[in-house]
């Protein structure tokens, strides 16, 4: 099957075979990886202004009025925005179309940069700081729609690399933007100088979007699918589980420089020094884990990943309780490195669930590869979503670790348990054994078995 070129004025791409060798071969993969990579643009600044607050309260010193429980407490709530509005985004792009929403929302980032930069200054109050930083809150929605629509353009057996890859370009935008920062710092720039930087490139997002993205027909706003993937128990799984990749990732990304200042006496720009190493190297592994996936299996890989962060959470409950500075910074860039490589192999998992479910209900070929696209693209946003809430968990656990204790430790052993029990639902579910009742033969058990081993 060969699919027409976009139209220059539309860009509506009217029929997609991904599956089909010929078709990948001859023009889809051209055309998927340049989607790709604007779709990581755009997802890479979203995240860069969702993350931005992190940054800001480095710079927001004494003069601001802020105590350490109140930036946590604008930090967990700008993470919680960006856990809910990936719901919505999520089917925009059904709605809208892949280019055209990458298109309005890398524009509607300029709302919540120009109102920082308007604010910030000495003598804002706390609600207003609040107010401003829920506006941030949309950098979050960027990763879910940009999700779902490179979950269309990919067939299933690359969907593990190119899904890690287009994640880990935009949980990039994190360490950039911090490394932005220290680079202000160093130069005795105010937080204005920051946002001003971001301003004109959030234009250049949108407008190259508009020039090289495409839109896929075939994807249909489809709430009946929404609605199916709610009620699958596979979702809600997977969202736990996504709790302890993702949630980490951004929960520690937004807390890291705070935890250095407040526990352990480091200035703004000693913290900017080495808040941006753990998110930069949990980035550039994201993709790797999504390669590891799709050779080894994601449930595998996402297991032993989980045991890795339990080693590394129990060594920093003995760096935070010894205040060894230079155990807990390196212990933090490990588990930073490990949530980033959870991050790709769970989203891997996903596509290949609802492929297993596909054939343990009968389904075969291209019916089988529909039903799966369709419950995985619309389980993304949720599971995106719920698993940023862990990034709330995580601000307010160690907000309240500070108030009650006066140190992170406590939020540390809390963590720790959370991955136990992401080890026992990983290996229960995904790799003890198929759930028989799903499988209506003995032909279809078999091939389900075959894909729960290896989603």
């Amino acid at each position: 099957m060969t699919a027409p070129a976009p139209t220059s004025r539309s860009r509506w791409i009217q029929e997609w075979d991904p599956e089909d060798e010929a078709f990948w071969k001859d023009k889809g993969e051209k055309i998927a990886r340049r989607n790709l990579a604007f779709s990581v643009l755009s997802e890479h600044i979203g995240f860069s202004i969702w993350t931005m607050w992190s940054v800001l309260v480095l710079f927001m010193g004494p003069q601001y009025g802020l105590t350490p429980s109140d930036k946590f407490l604008l930090t967990s709530m700008v993470t919680l925005v960006g856990a809910v509005v990936r719901v919505p985004y999520t089917f925009a792009v059904a709605l809208f179309g892949g280019r055209n929403w990458t298109i309005i929302s890398a524009g509607l980032l300029l709302v919540p940069t120009v109102a920082a930069f308007a604010v910030m200054k000495p003598g804002t109050s706390f609600t207003t700081f609040l107010l401003v930083g829920l506006l941030a809150g949309i950098g979050g929605g960027n990763f879910a729609s940009s999700m779902t629509n490179i979950n269309a353009f990919f067939p299933l057996r690359k969907k593990g690399w190119a899904l890690g890859l287009n994640a880990g370009g935009g949980n990039i935008g994190v360490p950039v933007i911090q490394l932005v920062a220290l680079a202000i710092i160093g130069a005795s720039g105010g937080p204005r100088v920051l946002l001003g930087i971001y301003i004109p490139l959030i234009v250049v997002a949108a407008v190259l979007a508009a020039l090289f993205m495409d839109n896929l027909a075939t994807v249909k706003n489809d709430t009946g699918a929404a609605i199916d993937a709610a009620r699958d128990a596979h979702t809600w799984i997977m969202s736990f589980l996504y709790v302890g990749t993702f949630g980490s990732f951004i929960g520690y990304a937004f807390a890291f420089g705070q935890v250095l200042q407040v526990q352990f006496g480091r200035t703004p720009l000693q913290a900017a020094y080495l808040t941006f190493i753990g998110p930069l190297l949990g980035s550039l592994i994201r993709p790797l884990g999504g390669w590891l996936a799709d050779k080894y299996g994601g449930a595998r890989i996402t297991l032993w990943n989980y045991v890795g962060m339990a080693a590394a959470t129990a060594l920093l409950v003995i760096a935070s309780m010894d205040k060894s500075l230079p155990l807990f910074v390196t212990v933090f860039v490990v588990l930073f490195v490990l949530s980033g490589l959870g991050n790709g192999s769970t989203f891997k998992m996903i596509p290949g669930i609802f492929q297993a479910k596909a054939l343990a209900k009968g389904y075969e070929g291209e019916a089988a590869v529909r039903y799966g696209r369709r419950l995985s693209g619309a389980s993304m946003g949720l599971i995106g979503a719920v698993g940023a809430l862990g990034g709330v968990g995580i601000n307010l656990a160690f907000r309240q670790s500070y108030l009650s204790y006066g140190s992170g430790t406590g939020a540390f052993v809390a963590f720790l348990v959370f991955y136990g029990l992401c080890f026992a639902v990983t290996w229960a579910v995904y790799l003890r054994r198929p759930v028989a009742q799903e499988h209506p033969t003995a032909a279809s058990a078999a091939k389900a078995q075959l894909s729960y081993a290896e989603v």
